[in-house]
């Protein structure tokens, strides 16, 4: 790798670095109360919502990891990308609208709120916290693979400065900024792969190569007619994980908290659903293609070295570099949400209970649930990116999806119900999470149930909240029907919100 090479990919960083934080400090202007800083004081409009909804949740695992499982494993791995799209629409029909309803800041204010006790509320702090940091991890480490690759840097640089810039922007302007930067990032990420896929797309049909289909002289490799039994059941337990797990995301919920409405709640949703479905019209493409010209690249960076290898000389080092642009943006949006949400909690659970308060105990926390992942990714070099994020949606969907849906739709959940259904689901679900940071191989049904055990940790947390809560019955909040139709009345009706 040369430095007349690597030029183009560094300035693409910089300027997309730059852009950022120049964006983030325009948003500044707009910042200055403590509800500025989590939720936007409830004001982003629906389409710009949208946007920064999709530039957030458009991770290091879709920009790069959905290319190189497709690439590896086959087209049974587009339930990934399926599975986080489609989960948008669950959270459209079951949740969205009454949450916005709620009047909560975070998931542990609805849990308090909705079932009246403080320990509710501290569980689902932990569970925000853990959820967060297993899902800033694997964006730290592609920020790492992506400057190693594109500029052949050391891994821990990368991450070091996707977390510096961040920080600037989180600490600067909190939600407000960060709205406008994931906004404007979502649209690069969506331009740095439709433009370099075009034009690849062009060199293949030029080139008169095989189809990807047979490329390698034999059949692409689909894992559920080879693994039988457990290789069905991991890919329908990924499809839980997936489906269920995008409405427990605190970094996803906490921005149905900044619409004004339920009803721009709802429309927001629906114009997620739309860009993400252009946006996961492209990784195939990239993993289709490498199966003719890249089958020795590593799979996690097949993205950012597929224009090198099909272009060459000037025109792959530019197109390259907008793929880098891309990724690097996916880091940098992905990881200020899942910031945002992680202070957000830490700030009024935690650090905000001593004597800091306000704007200044949201940024302490900030630095702590940037500085802690950061670190973790550092030292941890060999976790799958897409496997550790489907991780972490196996643990929202095991914890926070039952919480929600039986907390906005039932009114016979207590707070012994949701604390023992939070407590197995996040036991059940962990036990897939410590599995992956350990160095072990395995096969099998064994193997199955432990690597991807949302198929049965999800049942058993929807399970334990309903069994306990019945036998719990004299714990139900006396204010309960009262909340129930708060978050069911659309806000045309009067009401006494209090």
């Amino acid at each position: 790798m040369t430095a007349d090479s690597v030029a183009p990919s560094i300035v693409a960083v910089v300027l997309v670095a730059v852009a950022t934080l120049a964006i983030g400090t325009w948003g500044l202007r707009f910042s200055r109360t403590t509800s500025d800083f989590f939720v936007a004081s409830r004001t982003v409009r629906p389409a710009l919502n949208a946007s920064a909804i999709s530039g957030e949740y458009l991770s290091a695992a879709s920009f790069l990891g959905i290319a190189g499982l497709v690439l590896t494993f086959g087209a049974d791995m587009l339930w990934y990308p399926v599975g986080w799209t489609a989960g948008y629409l669950v959270l459209l029909v079951l949740v969205a609208a009454p949450l916005r309803r709620s009047g909560a800041y975070t998931l542990p204010d609805f849990a308090e709120a909705r079932l009246g006790t403080p320990v509710v509320r501290s569980t689902c702090s932990l569970l925000v916290v853990a959820i967060g940091w297993l899902y800033l991890v694997p964006q730290f480490q592609g920020a790492g693979l992506t400057l190693d690759a594109a500029l052949g840097a050391p891994g821990w640089l990368g991450s070091a400065v996707v977390a510096a810039v961040v920080l600037v922007n989180v600490l600067t302007g909190g939600m407000r900024s960060v709205t406008f930067v994931q906004a404007f990032q979502y649209w690069l990420k969506l331009t740095a792969l439709l433009v370099p896929a075009a034009v690849l797309l062009v060199v293949w049909l030029g080139d008169g190569a095989e189809s990807p289909a047979d490329a390698g002289g034999e059949a692409w490799s689909l894992p559920v007619a080879d693994g039988g039994g457990p290789g069905l059941y991991l890919t329908y337990s990924l499809i839980v994980a997936t489906f269920l797990g995008t409405m427990g995301l605190p970094h996803v919920v906490v921005r149905f908290y900044t619409n004004p409405d339920g009803r721009a709640a709802r429309r927001t949703t629906v114009v997620v659903l739309g860009l993400l479905g252009i946006f996961y019209l492209l990784p195939p493409v990239y993993a289709a293609l490498g199966r003719v010209y890249a089958a020795d690249v590593s799979s996690d960076v097949l993205v950012l070295e597929l224009p090198h290898l099909m272009v060459g000389g000037v025109a792959g080092d530019l197109l390259a570099a907008l793929v880098t642009a891309g990724a690097f943006a996916a880091f940098l949006s992905t990881s200020s949400g899942l910031t945002i949400a992680v202070a957000g909690v830490l700030s009024q659970d935690a650090i905000g209970r001593g004597r800091l308060g306000g704007v200044a105990a949201f940024r302490l926390s900030a630095v702590v649930a940037a500085v802690v992942p950061c670190a973790v990714a550092i030292g941890v070099t060999d976790l799958g990116i897409a496997r550790a994020v489907g991780l972490a949606f196996a643990v929202a969907a095991s914890t926070f999806c039952p919480l929600l849906v039986l907390g906005i739709w039932w009114r016979g959940l207590t707070d012994v119900g949701a604390v023992a259904g939070l407590v197995v689901g996040f036991l059940g679900s962990s036990v897939g999470v410590g599995y992956a940071f350990a160095p072990l191989e395995g096969s099998g049904w064994g193997h199955a149930l432990v690597a991807q055990p949302a198929a049965w940790s999800v049942p058993l947390a929807f399970a334990t909240m309903v069994l306990v809560s019945r036998a719990t019955r004299h714990r139900i909040s006396p204010d309960v029907n009262r909340f129930m139709v708060r978050l069911h009345t659309p806000e045309t009706v009067p009401l006494d919100r209090g």
